[in-house]
């Protein structure tokens, strides 16, 4: 069985430990360093998470196969994520909700649950009347850089590139308005939910996914 949800005050201890952790997004660099060198992460984040859902909205979805947190998406007005500033391809369109996080487990990878993220955050963003979804991307990510969404996974979803750079690409998904786009996100949401199964092999508890923070994009030159 597999379900999407909202990320919410009663769920957010659900994500993996380092994403509960992190506020590589949610505050700027130096305010991140600060909180990291205190220990006080995962109290910036409810914080963060708390503030934006009061706000704003929804800004989360997880997704959850057989109980078990399959992979998660974040997302929010660019004034609410500080360390867009940093990245040299800004600022986010005016018209945009910034995607900051897409992230599965290792186990369920390839089996289109990014895809099905993706496609959730559409839907939901489609029906507040939202025009567009922008995220930078990591052009060459390696091992241990996951707090930015790889750019070849975004354009394998349909982003294109607005404003090209080496490393940090800044990229955008056009969000069509009216009830055709509405029922074709539905449709393709519920073939992905019929489609998707957990592996033989998996033991069925919950693998670290561990989600280390990426360096700080170099600032613009």
């Amino acid at each position: 069985m597999t379900s999407v949800v909202g990320i919410t005050l009663d769920n957010i201890d659900e994500l993996p430990k380092r994403c509960r952790r992190c506020v590589f997004w949610e505050l700027a660099p130096h305010l991140g360093e600060q909180a990291a060198e205190y220990g006080n992460t995962e109290l910036e984040k409810e914080a963060w998470l708390s503030s934006t859902l009061l706000d704003w909205g929804s800004c989360g979805k997880i997704v959850y196969v057989d109980r078990m947190v399959a992979g998660y998406a974040m997302y929010a007005p660019p004034a609410s994520v500080p360390r867009a500033a940093a990245f040299p391809t800004g600022p986010v369109g005016h018209d945009a909700v910034l995607l900051t996080a897409v992230a599965v487990i290792p186990e369920l990878a390839g089996g289109g649950i990014g895809r099905m993220l993706v496609q959730a955050v559409a839907k939901d963003l489609t029906r507040r009347g939202v025009r567009a979804i922008e995220a930078f991307g990591d052009a060459s990510p390696g091992p241990d850089s996951h707090c930015v969404i790889p750019a070849d996974f975004l354009l394998s979803v349909g982003f294109k590139t607005v404003r090209a750079h080496h490393k940090w690409p800044r990229l955008r998904l056009e969000l069509r308005s009216g009830l055709s786009w509405k029922e074709d996100v539905e449709a393709a949401l519920e073939r992905l939910l019929n489609e998707i199964t957990i592996p033989a092999q998996n033991t069925g508890q919950l693998p670290a996914l561990e989600l280390p923070r990426a360096p700080a994009p170099a600032p613009a030159s």
